[in-house]
């Protein structure tokens, strides 16, 4: 199905300010970057089980299993964007976002049946039996948390769509809150090793869904309606699926890295340090993927185009530079060593993993600006290019770097950031083109 795209030349509204992109983007960024938070969190909880370190990294794989299976609620944001602006369109919307996070539960399900479960985890992502055992019972543990997930997209739609990004993002802080509370309280009451980090993770995320059900029904009843263009759920739905399948690339490349640094050397250090960097990493990068959201929101025409590229550079520079702070001595032996468990040797190497995480939020926004204004022009399958080329850097930048043979921990550190500066560069040219 071929969608319409959007007509640039049409009038717009005049291009909005720094201050006004910061006001829209900071509590976005503090929404996403508290959603990541919550992961080292709850990692205090996973360490001081029997297996220390390694539950923490099987608790990372079964992560990485539940976000590769509800990849489409990443896409069902700007997907909600689009369509669901009237009331006719965000009903269909809620429909398909209730059918997916059903049919991702269903699969979780399934693959946590033995059989399947050993052929993911042992054999084809190659982890030793320490990392194996406990992403097998957390992949299980964590289903309802993927229903819980899905439950909350067409609420933060609606606030998104309402420029409520504020409001948005206080749901979220109560829940990053509330995940500070619980988890030093688990260590406490001896309630430690990777389930019950998943249900310190669980908790605060239902109260999350609910708070953000109510935030969003006064934005859901002023909705305008418009019956005559209300749109199919087959038009919804083959709209989202480019963008699903290029989520799911990017997915996929987390894997494939995974399975790369399994088989570098010292995999059980190398694997919890990377992890370890990552968790501070991964919430400043994913604080830049809202840069999307900042160009659905404001209509990207070519001064606004040029404007939030110029907003994406300084936020991506910013945010690389705030997980810094834990490498710094004092810091670095409080959280690593003393609430992390990490081995103090090894802290040599978490300071130079996270050295080289700093452009990863920087190459992060530059996608995400370049994935909004592709889903902008409705041109999804542009996005899908893009995330393919990203999974093919990523993948051949492992694979080199393992045969110059580069530690695990940094083989990963080196391979995200060139993925997604490739992938904008593959997006921003076929948008080129596609304009020419």
């Amino acid at each position: 199905m071929a969608f319409p795209e959007r007509n640039d030349a049409e009038p717009v509204p005049a291009s909005p300010s720094l201050g006004r992109l910061t006001r829209f983007f900071f509590p976005l960024a503090v929404q996403a970057a508290s959603q990541s938070l919550c992961y080292p969190l709850v990692a205090m909880v996973a360490t001081r089980g029997p297996g220390g370190p390694l539950d923490l990294a099987g608790l990372a794989q079964s992560n990485t299993v539940l976000f590769f299976l509800g990849m489409f609620a990443i896409s069902l944001v700007p997907t909600g964007m689009v369509f669901a602006r009237t009331r006719e369109g965000y009903r269909q919307f809620y429909r398909i976002s209730l059918a997916a996070g059903l049919c991702a539960s269903a699969v979780q399900a399934l693959l946590c049946l033995p059989e399947l479960s050993h052929l993911l985890f042992g054999r084809l992502i190659g982890l030793p039996p320490s990392i194996e055992a406990p992403a097998q019972a957390t992949l299980l543990a964590s289903i309802p948390l993927q229903l819980l997930f899905f439950s909350r997209i067409p609420y933060f739609v609606a606030l998104y769509i309402g420029q409520a990004t504020g409001i948005a993002s206080l749901a979220t802080i109560g829940r990053v809150v509330l995940t500070a509370l619980l988890s030093p309280l688990f260590c406490l009451a001896d309630l430690v090793g990777p389930v019950w980090a998943v249900v310190a993770l669980t908790l605060p995320v239902g109260i999350e869904a609910l708070v953000s059900w109510r935030f969003a029904r006064p934005f859901l009843k002023s909705q305008p309606r418009d019956p005559q263009n209300a749109p199919r759920l087959s038009e919804i739905l083959l709209f989202s699926l480019p963008l699903t399948v290029g989520g799911y690339f990017l997915s996929l490349a987390t894997f494939l890295l995974a399975g790369i640094m399994a088989r570098a050397p010292d995999p059980e250090r190398m694997l919890p340090v990377y992890y370890l960097a990552l968790g501070l990493a991964s919430p400043a990068a994913f604080a830049g993927t809202r840069l999307q959201t900042i160009v659905l929101a404001f209509p990207p025409a070519d001064r606004h185009r040029r404007q939030t590229l110029r907003f994406a550079a300084a936020a991506g520079c910013l945010l690389g530079l705030l997980p810094l702070a834990f490498i710094l001595p004092g810091p670095a032996e409080l959280y690593y060593v003393r609430l992390q468990n990490l081995h103090p040797d090894d802290l040599g190497w978490v300071r130079m993993t996270a050295a080289a995480l700093v452009l990863l939020p920087l190459a992060v926004t530059l996608r995400a600006q370049s994935e909004g204004l592709a889903t902008w022009r409705r041109q999804p399958l542009i996005v899908l290019c893009g995330h393919a080329v990203f999974l093919i850097t990523t993948a051949a930048a492992g694979f080199a770097a393992l045969g110059a043979g580069l530690p695990g921990c940094l083989i990963g550190a080196a391979s995200l950031p060139l993925g997604s500066l490739a992938s904008s560069a593959t997006m921003r040219l076929a948008l080129r083109s596609d304009r020419a």
